[in-house]
């Protein structure tokens, strides 16, 4: 994957009907890759103390948002904390999406990108 880096914003780089703000807060759910878009990936430290920040930013600039089907492909998993999150870092997020666009398959993606310590597994993985 070729990388870029620049100090300008992606609002000054890219049409803003041409970006999606990745945000696990979104109602959208991305169901395919478009390569005529580009998504922004965020990164936040503390899921509880930020909650629906990314969404809030996004909405702000007018931007498309998007979440991952986690919910639409994945169960929850019974764990003693009772702990389930859709948050995830910015590599799994990236491991998830290359992972899509090499396979064309939301569940391979999602066993690429999301750990068991999220709370989510894939149906097969429940019934085990």
């Amino acid at each position: 994957f070729q990388m870029d880096r620049t100090p300008e914003s992606y609002l000054d780089l890219f049409p803003l009907d041409a970006i999606v703000y990745l945000t696990p807060d979104s109602e959208n759910v991305l169901e395919d890759i478009d390569p005529h878009k580009v998504y922004v990936l965020g990164g936040l430290v503390d899921e509880s103390i930020h909650k629906q920040l990314t969404l809030r930013r996004a909405r702000e600039q007018s931007l498309q948002t998007a979440r991952l089907p986690i919910r639409e492909y994945m169960v929850k998993a019974p764990n003693s904390k009772n702990y389930h999150s859709e948050t995830l870092a910015i590599n799994q997020v990236f491991d998830v999406l290359s992972t899509y666009y090499e396979t064309r398959s939301w569940p391979v993606a999602l066993r690429a990108g999301v750990s068991s310590g999220k709370g989510y597994v894939l149906p097969e993985a429940a019934e085990q």
